[in-house]
């Protein structure tokens, strides 16, 4: 039986920076975190397309644990054929 990876909704600029307010960092802070310089975040804050794997990495480090958990076992080996681990 093949099951599908999770669908998540794609983070955008403005859901980045509610991410960051919440968590009431400044850039350089909240984007490190995830590896990214406080220029780029900026950029991605003022509405460039986040890049995929940064979405997943905002997930992970800022998401609720719900979140974070979904992002983390999607990425494990066999997660998108449901193979168990």
């Amino acid at each position: 039986m093949t099951t599908k990876a999770p669908k998540f909704a794609p983070i955008t600029g403005e859901a980045a920076l509610a991410m960051r307010q919440k968590a009431g960092t400044n850039q350089s802070v909240f984007w490190s975190r995830v590896g990214i310089g406080q220029s780029a975040g900026s950029r991605y804050e003022s509405g460039r397309n986040i890049p995929r794997p940064v979405q997943m990495l905002l997930r992970i480090a800022y998401g609720t644990k719900a979140q974070s958990a979904k992002q983390v076992d999607a990425l494990r080996p066999g997660a998108a054929d449901g193979a168990a681990s």
